[in-house]
């Protein structure tokens, strides 16, 4: 045997005995993607734990709706429950429709301009404006609330849903610009906007026919969290309107209230307040990310 045959022959045999890499490494990515399943089906359990409780607490009777059988199936099926919240909450999900969107909607299209002329319209102190809107996101909801409803009562403005309309229009502002300034900052190229200046349109004539159509995704984004910030709130609704016309969570309020609590009716009315908040995401969840990744580029 020559000497590089004695060679070649050692270096097979050590490549022969080295482990190979992909089989560490497949063995390693196995392993990390079992402990990832296993966490992602602990949190899930986690997380519909309370919603097992809550929708079979919503089928049982009042005599099943105790602690000792908060876990059990229902002895006897009914909708009773599903019924007397229904006729309870029914003019209260009229009342937050008729608030949610339009609050949505407005405050979304001025966080629109907002962001526009921050962002790609340019003026001197733009800085200083824009720092000052975002300040209105860390104002806390009880600092303001009693000067809030003492403006109203000297504005003579009617305590009901447009009452909350303009709190929370107002209250979206800040929000609603920041998410459309990073979006129009990374989204909108420049030269479209010079394009637009060269060819004579004017500010609001490049917003309605250049941005506004191109703002899909960014609209998206507030109009689900403001849509779910505005049928979710409470305090507003509790110190701007009445129980005769305030929200549904007044009469999710109303109706877990009392010296005996129908428990039942209560997780059925839980439910039905939540629908119209999963329907808007189910509708618009699929450009909700696409919509958030895009203004998260720039600052």
């Amino acid at each position: 045997m020559t000497a590089v045959e004695a060679a070649t022959g050692h270096t097979a045999a050590a490549i022969r005995q080295t482990p190979r890499r992909g089989a560490t490494s497949d063995g390693t990515t196995r392993r990390s993607r079992t402990i990832r399943y296993v966490l992602l089906l602990l949190f899930l359990l986690f997380v519909l734990i309370p919603v097992y409780v809550v929708l079979i607490t919503s089928f049982k009777t009042s005599g099943d709706t105790t602690a000792a059988s908060q876990w059990n199936l229902p002895k006897t099926w009914t909708l009773e429950p599903w019924s007397k919240a229904w006729d309870v909450l029914q003019p209260y999900m009229i009342r937050s429709l008729s608030l949610a969107i339009p609050a949505a909607i407005i405050s979304s299209l001025i966080g629109s301009m907002n962001g526009f002329v921050l962002a790609r319209w340019r003026f001197p102190g733009a800085n200083i404006v824009f720092a000052f809107i975002l300040f209105g996101m860390f104002i806390p909801y009880q600092a303001v609330m009693l000067p809030l409803r003492t403006t109203f009562t000297e504005l003579d403005v009617t305590r009901g849903v447009p009452t909350l309309i303009i709190a929370h229009c107002i209250y979206g502002i800040p929000i609603c610009t920041l998410i459309f300034r990073n979006y129009y900052a990374t989204i909108v190229p420049n030269e479209i906007i010079e394009s637009a200046r060269v060819d004579g349109a004017g500010l609001v004539q490049t917003y309605l026919r250049i941005i506004l159509p191109i703002s899909i995704s960014g609209f998206v984004v507030t109009l689900i969290w403001q849509f779910t910030s505005v049928w979710n709130d409470f305090l507003f609704a509790l110190f701007l309107t009445q129980q005769n016309n305030g929200p549904v969570t007044l009469g999710l309020a109303a109706l877990a209230g009392g010296q005996k609590v129908d428990y039942a009716a209560s997780m059925a009315g839980a439910l039905i307040t939540s629908f119209p908040t999963l329907i808007v995401y189910i509708l618009l969840g699929r450009w909700f990310i696409g919509g958030l990744m895009a203004g998260a580029l720039k600052g």
